[in-house]
């Protein structure tokens, strides 16, 4: 086959997320099976520009698909979204005998990976982010185990709330997207579930349904808030002075980037990881995995990030009816 790959560099980056490593071992190893180098490529982006990559065999990805994190790590570079970086990216993968790349991280890194197969790399990227904010995938890996993170610690937050009768406001992350802030409202049975794909910003409504909830015995109000909404602090002041109730906000912070991946995010991941392989094999460069419908697909770098992506109305919709 011309311009058949021999040497796969695999790096990851932008925000870490549960379900790197899996993917990252499944990279190697499928690689190793079918006769391939691999070099990992350490703090992303960042770590190529430095030269900083190593040798990978299957001895380097044992023990590591339980753990959270990235065993390359991860950064992000400013100087790779210019042309000069990109350019000196591509010539040290060619240093480096690397022919093929597997980019793990979100739209950010996957505009990187497209300037590396438009300079002559084969690139394949994999969609890993806790946002689930790549439109071209119903799956990114991380989400899953972020949005059992966050329900976990919600649960716990609303037991004390309730001993407490306090109103709690609980901020999950997601940048933008509201993903984890819709799953954790379904999951917990928040009483208030604020995204920054439909929030209106009208404070008052919310204040009306919390003292509406407490003169119907309710010993507790739990507001899911999106990290793309934010400020929970001055909102649980306003609240607390405006019904009078005791009102506490929680910022969940990074403790849903870490921990041990969930049975998903290690079973999807792996199986992504061994694919973007197999499309470096048949030649393939400038896709992104993702999984639509039940089957791992891939799609065009440039297209794929040119789709967009909103909260399903209908979940939306149950949602709505279903807090109370």
């Amino acid at each position: 086959m011309a311009n058949q790959v021999k040497t796969i560099g695999v790096l990851t980056s932008g925000g870490d997320a549960p379900g790197m490593n899996a993917a990252i071992r499944a990279v190697v190893r499928t690689a190793i099976h079918k006769g391939l180098k691999v070099k990992g490529i350490m703090r992303g982006y960042a770590g190529l520009l430095q030269e900083e990559i190593v040798d990978m065999d299957s001895t380097s990805v044992s023990d590591i698909i339980h753990r959270g994190g990235t065993i390359l790590y991860t950064a992000r570079c400013q100087e790779f979204t210019t042309a000069e970086g990109q350019k000196q990216g591509a010539e040290i993968c060619r240093k480096h005998n690397i022919d093929g790349m597997v980019v793990i991280g979100g739209d950010g890194s996957f505009r990187g990976a497209g300037k590396l197969s438009a300079l002559g790399i084969n690139t394949i990227g994999l969609p890993g982010t806790i946002d689930l904010d790549i439109a071209c995938t119903d799956y990114t890996i991380g989400f899953d185990t972020a949005v059992n993170t966050a329900m976990e610690a919600i649960d716990k937050v609303r037991d004390t709330s309730t001993s407490h009768e306090r109103c709690s406001i609980i901020e999950v992350m997601g940048r933008n997207a509201g993903y984890i802030a819709l799953w954790c409202g379904f999951a917990n049975g928040a009483e208030d579930i604020l995204l920054p794909e439909r929030y209106d910003g009208d404070e008052q409504s919310l204040i009306n349904r919390i003292i509406d909830n407490r003169k119907r015995g309710k010993k507790h109000h739990i507001i899911i808030n999106a990290e793309g909404i934010g400020h929970s602090a001055s909102m649980a002041r306003r609240i607390e002075a405006a019904t009078g109730i005791e009102t506490r906000a929680t910022i969940l912070g990074h403790m849903q980037r870490g921990g041990a991946p969930t049975c998903k995010d290690r079973v999807y991941a792996s199986i992504m990881g061994a694919r973007a392989v197999e499309l470096l094999c048949e030649g393939k460069s400038n896709r992104v995995i993702g999984y639509k419908h039940g089957d791992y697909v891939d799609f065009d770098i440039q297209e794929a990030l040119g789709m967009t992506k909103d909260i399903p109305e209908d979940q939306y919709q149950i949602s709505k009816m279903l807090v109370r």
